[in-house]
């Protein structure tokens, strides 16, 4: 399948500044996409447009070049403090790439003129250019440089554009004259998560301005239930298809016939999906990236994970496992914006060969809109949580023309998928189980189990073993994956009892399972912790180390004192337990005791007097009668003591001393 073009840039109905035609020849785009022959002319003709394209069909430039045409042929130049486009998008890096567009063609055009000038308005006026979004400065300093410099065109998230327009910026920054609005990747804008925001963008700004929505998968009920809170009047909708001939068995002998089918995905890409068992996940995953290295020359990778954590776990453990000189980068929501930006900026600069591949880790932060023309290969080691993703992660290759490869892993049950996919028009082929061990048939569940799996373990935990840091981080990585699983939107799919999760930690790499809900009722049969001391396995870093080490030594000590309290208590409690019919039997055996003595001193004292010998003869038995007496007393005493300091009950007393029956 060939990319399809829809002429040259010459044969638009209106003609292009010839600067800005220049600019876009210079960049490679000799002729217009679909979606560019249909956008332009509309837009440019003060139409509303609502465009859906798949990803890498040149979107970015079919709103591009409409607005830098709007704003340079005005009648009056726009005041210092007014701003004539306003391009909105969901990620930072989204925004960053957007600006550096436009900056691409402003950047060509050196002749300046001051506002008072009296020499005529020059079409080649270049444009000032804002990003209110860049990691680079704070919303105070994005409003003091607009006052300082202007700008016609202002580009951001929705966060950041609130803030310069409806916060520190309110009052400074004008919106009258406003032309463009841009709403890209509308489908994630207009999601719950923006909409409280959206609005009051949208209720801020004039209503006589032209407004575009861009996506690749903005489905109708999408589009249309949200353009009247966008602002759209009467906007013409474009779909740009990618369709594809299949050959069909017909029903004579040797006759076929070819139908048309619909794509979501770019036509130069191939997508396939590959069937394995959990614990042969990770091993797949290597082995994909050496084979396409080998069979491909492929030297520019993009694999998707599902959480953060996933992502800097194996940014950890994946250098072992692949081809010497593999470059590593990483990238997902929860870095810093510094950190997101130097990563993205590395990994689309760096000269990447077979022998020297680049390799981005990351979540679907780089999913949408980024471009990145020199990828070859995207792995989808976890299958999107939204599926309305899945097309803009393996549309980050086969952009603009150039082929690519998709792989998604899925495990056991999870290849109905496919069919979930192939309803959304995005169409997986099955690839064969890479491996030199073992045969590969249709049913992978028949096959024995990869040798290359246990390897890969041993190699991991060998890896984890030499820094708890990585042990940690592993739990942790394994522990957000399942939690993420449990809330797929495909849930009927992806169900989590489905999931062998045992099997799952061995392509982790774990050292022991971790105490989880979700292993509550698993079989472990098939699992065995490694062999490892855990009182003397250290972090790395000395400090951390420290810290562990006294902590271990005070749960030591305090495990200690608190076995001989629990000690304690129990003798308490058995004592306190103990059955009826024994304390009974005691109590009955001091009351006769007691009346003994009580009998016995009544005799005594009906006795003569002059027989004061036999009053002093004592027997042994008379005096142990006392001794144990005065015993009785005597834990008697003791256990008030107890009670009256809170470490018995009154309850337990009672009982004990026959106050209670």
């Amino acid at each position: 399948m060939s990319t399809a073009f829809a002429g040259s840039w010459n044969s638009l109905p209106e003609s292009l500044t010839p600067w800005i035609l220049d600019v876009v020849e210079s960049m490679g785009h000799t002729r217009m996409t679909p979606v560019q022959a249909s956008t332009i002319p509309l837009f440019m003709k003060h139409k509303d447009v609502v465009v859906e394209a798949v990803t890498g069909s040149g979107k970015t430039l079919a709103f591009v070049i409409p607005v830098l045409e709007k704003l340079i042929r005005r009648e009056k130049r726009l005041r210092k403090n007014d701003i004539g486009a306003l391009i909105v998008s969901p990620t930072r890096e989204l925004a960053t790439q957007i600006h550096s567009i436009f900056s691409a063609f402003l950047s060509s055009q050196l002749v300046t003129q001051t506002e008072d000038s009296d020499v005529p308005l020059s079409p080649e006026f270049p444009l000032p250019l804002l990003l209110v979004s860049s990691n680079q400065s704070s919303p105070a300093q994005d409003v003091e440089r607009f006052l300082s410099s202007g700008a016609d065109i202002v580009v951001g998230t929705p966060g950041r554009i609130e803030e310069f327009l409806l916060g520190r910026g309110l009052g400074s920054v004008n919106v009258k004259e406003l032309e463009v609005l841009v709403l890209d990747e509308a489908d994630r804008l207009l999601d719950l998560g923006f909409q409280a925001t959206l609005n009051k963008i949208l209720k801020h700004l004039p209503k006589q301005r032209r407004t575009g929505l861009f996506s690749a998968t903005m489905t109708d009920a999408d589009a249309i239930s949200e353009l009247v809170r966008a602002g759209l009047r009467n906007p013409a909708k474009i779909v740009v298809k990618v369709q594809s001939k299949k050959q069909v068995a017909g029903g004579g002998v040797a006759q076929k016939t070819q139908t048309i089918e619909e794509r979501r995905i770019p036509a130069n890409l191939k997508n396939y999906y590959i069937s394995c068992r959990a614990s042969e996940k990770t091993v797949q995953l290597a082995r994909i990236i050496s084979q396409e290295i080998k069979t491909h020359d492929a030297s520019q990778f993009i694999i998707y994970f599902a959480t953060g954590a996933c992502v800097d776990y194996f940014y950890q453990i994946l250098p072992d496992l692949l081809p010497a000189g593999t470059n590593v980068y990483s990238l997902h929501g929860r870095l810093s914006p510094p950190v997101r930006t130097r990563a993205l900026n590395s990994f689309s600069t760096s000269i990447s060969t077979p022998s020297s591949p680049s390799i981005l880790l990351s979540t679907d932060v780089a999913a949408r809109g980024l471009d990145l023309p020199h990828v070859d290969v995207v792995i989808q080691y976890d299958p999107p949580m939204d599926p309305k993703v899945f097309s803009h992660r393996c549309g980050r290759t086969a952009r603009a023309g150039r082929h690519g490869r998709a792989y998604t892993l899925l495990v056991d049950r999870e290849v109905g998928y496919v069919d979930f996919m192939a309803v959304r028009r995005i169409p997986l082929q099955k690839h064969q189980y890479i491996t030199n061990d073992r045969s590969t048939g249709e049913d992978e569940e028949s096959q024995p189990e990869d040798p290359g799996a246990r390897l890969f373990l041993q190699t991991v935990r060998a890896k984890l073993l030499t820094d708890r840091t990585l042990h940690d981080q592993a739990a942790k990585a394994f522990v957000s994956f399942v939690r993420a699983y449990s809330k797929h939107e495909a849930s009927y799919i992806f169900r989590i009892k489905d999931l062998d999760i045992v099997g799952l930690a061995c392509s982790f790499g774990l050292l022991r399972l971790p105490k989880m809900p979700e292993l509550k009722d698993v079989n472990k049969d098939c699992w065995t912790d490694a062999d490892i001391d855990w009182s003397t396995y250290a972090y790395a870093d000395k400090a951390q180390e420290a810290k562990r080490s006294a902590v271990l030594a005070n749960t030591t000590e305090v495990f200690g004192a608190e076995q001989a309290q629990r000690k304690t208590l129990r003798i308490q409690q058995k004592k306190a337990n103990a059955p009826w019919s024994v304390k009974t039997d005691k109590r009955e055996e001091r009351e006769i005791k007691k009346e003994k003595r009580k009998k016995k001193k009544q005799w005594l004292k009906m006795q003569p007097s002059d027989n004061i010998q036999r009053d002093r003869k004592r027997t042994r038995e008379e005096e142990a009668t006392e001794e144990e007496d005065w015993s009785e007393m005597a834990r008697e005493e003791r256990l008030a003591k107890k009670v009256r300091k809170g470490d018995v009950s009154q309850k337990t007393f009672d009982v004990e001393f026959g106050d209670l029956p």
